[in-house]
């Protein structure tokens, strides 16, 4: 359930949820170690009395000490040692009448504590009287409120054992320790420890501001975080995805990006990435859209011409010209087979190519591969050379897909040798640019060549300049040569021969680092 609740929330409002949890946990377990810190200290202290407590007994029982005013006077003045860090041990009989105080002997307070020496100093002019007077109303106070205590104490079923309990104020935290005194027969009266503990409040209000102060630090860094969160990463990222948006709903306003792809960062990298993915698939878009409307002319014409042919067919008698026109229908169904077919082809391997990795690769291997193989058929058939020029010296590494790079040769001697007649020479010739080391792979032929001012012409779709055996061919061949030389980050040109007849075909590949 919370899997689900946290999967349907924006990132802040989860990082917020997730951080209020978490401090939620360490906020109830930090509650728990501060209530488990004062009995803690309590208890060391307790621990203290009770060992002070059963050794005043031991002496008690030891020196037959009786539970009057005069003897426990004695008594406290000759222990006094015992209580060096005690504020004040009193000592009650049986019938819970005070018999003895450390606070009401006459003695340097300090054998009892550093901390009650205002007691018993020598007391000059009236505030002092007058603060006295209080002191000692307190002190008898406490002694009535004892009394009822040790009172309680005797009923219970503690008697015999050591009982602690707090007294709280805005002054000051005591704690008071009572136990019986057994003379091994009955019980002859009680003695108490008091001693002031602010030293444990202090303690938990030390841990608690502590705790507080880290609480309130944390809760400022979460939020801090949580505007940075917000301001540099979730807001371009919502930038980002209302972009995306946009495109795939074709809202006609687009999402200005242009700040978030400026960042220097992980999300500006993103940002172009998104960005230069849009444009590519725009222009896939764009081009498939051109490419279908020029597929969609192309297809017509020889369509036309079919109908034509079919319906002038079946109304001619003369044998010659249904022979023309046969060669006609033949002629056309050609060509529309091999548009669909190159078609066909051309979308696969774009698909093909994106699947695809380059590497290092010999172009001298695969242009000689590719010659040999169109030299093994059209050498015999058409008596069309095809002939290999190159310095074997030189190292033609570049970095490609190998079949890519032999559809690329294949192509431009298709081409060739459309334009080509018997026994002419076609020409591949390999070089290297001796100022950017480039390498350049020409494909040469004696042919008309280009009509054309402009060649580049040549590698559009279609382009209408064709040979007369034009239906073996569907038009696309220079166009998807021109898409994998631009893959391989190549350059291709188009130019007559200087002096002579036919076409020269170059490109440009960057060598192989």
């Amino acid at each position: 359930m919370l899997s689900n609740f946290l999967k349907n929330i924006p990132i802040l409002k989860k990082f917020l949820f997730i951080n209020l949890l978490v401090f939620i946990i360490f906020g109830s377990l930090t509650a728990i170690y501060l209530k488990g810190i004062q009995p803690n200290l309590i208890n060391k202290k307790t621990s203290n009395h009770i060992k002070i407590i059963n050794n005043t007994i031991d002496h008690i029982k030891r020196l037959k000490i009786k539970f009057n005013k005069d003897d426990i006077r004695k008594f406290l003045f000759s222990t006094r040692f015992l209580f060096q860090n005690l504020d004040r041990v009193m000592i009650f009989n049986n019938d819970f009448e005070l018999i003895g105080d450390t606070d009401t002997l006459d003695l340097d307070p300090r054998s009892f504590s550093q901390r009650l020496n205002i007691i018993e100093m020598d007391i000059e002019g009236e505030n002092e009287i007058l603060e006295k007077k209080e002191i000692k109303k307190q002190k008898k106070n406490q002694s009535k409120t004892l009394s009822e205590i040790i009172v309680d104490y005797s009923k219970s079923s503690n008697i015999g054992t050591p009982y602690s309990f707090t007294e709280e104020s805005y002054e000051q935290f005591l704690l008071i320790t009572v136990k019986s005194v057994n003379d091994g027969e009955k019980n002859i009266g009680y003695l108490v420890i008091s001693e002031k503990a602010n030293d444990i409040r202090n303690a938990i209000n030390e841990r608690k501001v502590f705790v507080f102060r880290t609480a309130l630090l944390v809760v400022i860094v979460i939020l801090i975080f949580s505007l940075v969160l917000n301001r540099y990463f979730l807001k371009p990222i919502k930038t980002l995805v209302n972009f995306t948006r946009s495109i795939k709903e074709k809202n006609k306003e687009t999402i200005n990006i242009q700040v978030v792809k400026n960042r220097d960062d992980e999300i500006g990298i993103l940002s172009n990435s998104i960005d230069e993915m849009t444009n590519e698939l725009n222009k896939r878009i764009s081009a498939a859209e051109n490419f279908s409307t020029d597929l969609v002319h192309e297809i017509r014409n020889p369509l036309a011409s079919l109908k034509s042919a079919s319906e002038i067919i079946s109304e001619t008698t003369d044998k010659t010209q249904r022979e023309k026109l046969v060669k006609i229908l033949l002629h056309d169904v050609s060509r529309i087979e091999r548009l669909i077919t190159d078609y066909s082809q051309m979308l696969k391997d774009e698909v093909a190519i994106t699947n695809e990795q380059m590497k290092k690769i010999d172009l001298k291997l695969i242009a000689t591969s590719v010659v040999d193989d169109f030299n093994s058929i059209h050498n015999s058939k058409s008596r069309i050379k095809i002939q290999l020029d190159l310095n074997g010296s030189i190292d033609y590494k570049i970095n490609g897909i190998e079949n890519r790079i032999e559809q690329i040769i294949a192509n431009l001697l298709d081409n060739s040798i459309s334009f080509s007649k018997e026994n002419q020479t076609i020409k591949v010739i390999l070089s290297k640019n001796k100022k950017d080391k480039k390498i350049i792979l020409s494909v040469v032929d004696e042919g008309e060549g280009f009509k054309e001012n402009d060649t580049s012409k040549i590698f559009k779709r279609f382009y209408s300049n064709r040979p007369e055996i034009f239906g073996e061919h569907s038009g696309l061949g220079l166009n998807i040569v021109k898409n994998l030389v631009e893959l391989h980050n190549g350059q291709i040109l188009a130019s007559n021969n200087i002096g002579k007849k036919g076409a020269n075909i170059e490109i440009i590949f960057p060598t192989a680092t």
